[in-house]
């Protein structure tokens, strides 16, 4: 950013500018292409935001601290524009887009500052004009990181409901639930997996927990580990947990890798582990009739 000579006393001019002006800057940034494209309902919604955001750059002015992103007028700015940012975002736009959209915030600004002042070329004007010019490339790095910490907070909550959609828990049948697993397991997804299966255990009153993992493609050391850990989890909440979908090939390599998994209980498919739970419940569960097969 450019580096002005601003002192303290022009500052505080520009400070009593915005308020002085604050109704009348307001009005012209209602119609600018942030707040028009953000307040669709009302106009008066945009000038009162507008109006926010002018006292909020009225008390940076008045301290000096017309560079400081970190100055304490800046957090009211934070919050409000913030919000708009974001809503651009949503939008579609990109954030070079928002922060020439922020840009356009000071043309009014400056006009009205010209046009309070007897000579506008007179070298005061000049002064507060490159102040307030200041000021508002340093709002619109304010709206930037803004912007961009608003953007990682929204893809961490979207990668989030990504993991719990791709790992349901299923009720199978009274006491019974099941997480089908698809799809390769890192550290974020296992401890969803862990957390979902847990939770479902207390939300259900499940004796049995089925972990299906006839969609994964590897299994390796970390893979093990965490289902080890699932199970005794699942033991400690008071159920049972059981390993379907154990492929031949991922047979061979749990035992080339030299895991054991003899504690845990394991089954071919989703059916048989089902059956199982069943079983253990005391109930009768009978193969389904061969093809071709009738009554006798």
């Amino acid at each position: 950013m450019a580096q002005y000579d601003t002192t303290p006393e022009v500052a505080r001019e520009l400070g009593a500018f915005l308020e002085r002006r604050r109704e009348q800057i307001a009005q012209r940034w209602a119609d600018t292409a942030l707040f028009r494209t953000v307040f669709t309902v009302s106009r008066d919604e945009a000038v009162e935001a507008g109006k926010a955001v002018l006292d909020a750059l009225a008390e940076v002015a008045r301290t000096g601290r017309l560079e400081d992103t970190g100055a304490p007028g800046f957090a009211a700015v934070r919050e409000q524009l913030g919000r708009m940012a974001a809503t651009r975002s949503r939008a579609g736009l990109g954030a070079s887009r928002i922060a020439g959209e922020v840009a356009g915030l000071r043309e009014p600004a400056v006009a009205l500052l010209r046009a309070d002042s007897e000579d506008p070329a007179d070298e005061r004007t000049h002064a507060c004009a490159l102040a307030l010019t200041l000021l508002m490339g340093t709002l619109r790095l304010v709206v930037m990181e803004t912007t961009v910490g608003a953007g990682g907070e929204l893809i961490a909550r979207q990668r989030q409901q990504l993991l719990e959609v791709a790992t349901p828990v299923i009720k199978l049948w009274e006491g019974v639930v099941a997480v089908p697993l698809i799809g390769t397991l890192d550290s974020a997804r296992t401890q969803v997996v862990m957390e979902s299966l847990l939770e479902a255990i207390v939300d259900q009153r499940a004796r049995y927990a089925i972990l299906d993992i006839t969609g994964v493609p590897t299994v390796d050391t970390f893979v093990a580990q965490h289902l080890m850990k699932t199970v005794a989890a699942a033991r400690l909440m008071g159920a049972e947990c059981i390993v379907s979908g154990i492929r031949p090939a991922i047979a061979q390599t749990i035992v080339h890798l030299g895991i054991d998994l003899g504690t845990i209980i394991t089954r071919a498919g989703l059916a048989d582990a089902l059956a199982y739970a069943l079983t253990r419940q005391g109930m009768v569960v009978s193969p389904p009739p061969r093809a071709g097969a009738g009554p006798r």
